[in-house]
């Protein structure tokens, strides 16, 4: 097995395991674990076929991953900024509990 195969094997993992915790879970913060579990899936993707690639010495792999994490950060912060307020609300995090948005 290549190198490359290994890290998109792992890759594939890391997504199935953050794709099932945000579609399986009814907390809304382990729903937020899974979504930050596909997005460094996509970030060691992104690593993977920099280091693979044709040509290793441009920097766009790891332009792409310092991105995302940038993105990954602010979702981050906005879903727990949100979370709080519809626990201030709701007094719950069980996200099948929440039935309307409404003030």
């Amino acid at each position: 097995m290549t190198p490359l195969a290994g890290y998109l094997l792992l890759s594939a993992f890391l997504f199935a395991i953050g794709l099932a915790g945000a579609l399986t879970r009814r907390n809304a913060i382990i729903v937020l674990i899974g979504i930050e579990l596909m997005l460094n899936a996509a970030n060691l993707n992104f690593i993977a076929f920099w280091r693979y690639g044709p040509n290793p010495e441009e920097l766009t792999g790891i332009m792409f991953v310092i991105f995302s994490i940038a993105v990954a950060a602010a979702e981050a912060a906005v879903g727990l900024a949100l979370i709080i307020a519809i626990y201030r609300h709701y007094k719950t995090t069980n996200m099948d509990e929440i039935n309307s948005l409404k003030g």
